[in-house]
């Protein structure tokens, strides 16, 4: 009995460290938010939203383009008559017109 008291004893203090340890390396594993596993899925939602991005700066840089054409000291002519017949929904006597879907773009 004696010995078992002795070595409760000396092996408590190790046993609570070692528990401790093994709690905080399991979340820095598997922890909600800082956690490899948790990083790694942050990583991936970075890069959806770097590619979400791009295609929304790409989308920008194509009507500023359209914009800058239309601006008073340069007016591109070939947009302008293109916006204005969109806009008044007027073809041009040799035009042929070409009906697309409700939720195609058309530019």
């Amino acid at each position: 009995m004696r010995a078992i008291k002795r070595a409760i004893q000396v092996l408590w203090l190790p046993l609570v460290f070692a528990g401790l340890i093994w709690h905080f390396a399991w979340y820095a594993v598997h922890g909600p938010r800082v956690g490899s596993l948790a990083r790694e899925a942050k990583a991936s939602e970075i890069a959806a939203a770097r590619i979400t991005l791009a295609e929304a700066e790409a989308e920008r840089d194509s009507i500023e383009r359209k914009v800058a054409g239309l601006r008073g000291d340069r007016i591109d002519r070939d947009q302008l008559d293109e916006r204005a017949r969109a806009l008044l929904n007027m073809v041009g006597k040799d035009e042929l017109v070409v009906p697309y879907g409700q939720n195609q773009r058309l530019f």
